[in-house]
């Protein structure tokens, strides 16, 4: 197996950030962990990929995406961290209470799944976001998506008893829904 970087992508790349965008919305879970789909992607002009991958790269104010190199130049998995501010409303319509990290966008390619990547890119967020200055680390995750429960656990973060409803599921009577798991900022001593 390969081994590989985890860096912050480059505003140039982002035919890279869209083909990776792509495949991950063609993950068999990715109705689970997206709400995006591929269609509504797939269809979106370069110049949304363009300014997607501006505004996630080095130097961009309140957003990264860290991607996963191969010594082979393949882009492996991904991982975006957005900066939320104390005062402001989130995209599920609830108040943010304090400076935060919100982990989005999280994959990793079949072929390295299990091997340690997804914690690799859930660190280089969380690094970025302690940098920052921010109290914690939030991420959403699907109730049924069980394998990525289990990999945000191993890296450290777990459920703050918020969820978020999902509305009806399609041929369902149920509403579905997310949980929010958090990590929070280590003490000084800790470190």
């Amino acid at each position: 197996m390969y081994t590989y970087v985890v860096r912050v992508v480059r505003a140039e790349e982002w035919a890279l950030v869209k083909d990776l965008r792509l495949l991950a919305l063609r993950d068999p879970v990715a109705p689970l962990a997206f709400l995006e789909t591929y269609e509504a992607a797939a269809v979106r002009p370069d110049s949304f990929w363009q300014e997607r991958a501006a505004g996630a790269a080095e130097g961009a104010a309140g957003v990264r995406q860290f991607v996963a190199e191969t010594e082979d130049g393949q882009w492996a998995g991904t991982v975006t961290l957005l900066l939320e501010e104390a005062g402001t409303v989130d995209w599920a319509g609830f108040p943010v209470e304090r400076r935060q990290g919100h982990i989005v966008g999280v994959y990793v390619r079949d072929e390295w799944r299990g091997g340690g990547m997804t914690r690799a890119l859930l660190d280089a967020a969380v690094d970025w976001a302690w940098e920052l200055g921010v109290e914690r680390v939030r991420l959403i995750v699907h109730e049924k998506n069980a394998r990525a429960q289990g990999a945000y656990r191993k890296a450290g973060f777990i459920p703050s008893g918020r969820t978020v409803p999902l509305g009806q599921a399609t041929g369902e009577t149920e509403t579905e829904t997310e949980y929010e798991f958090v990590l929070e900022r280590p003490e000084a001593s800790d470190r």
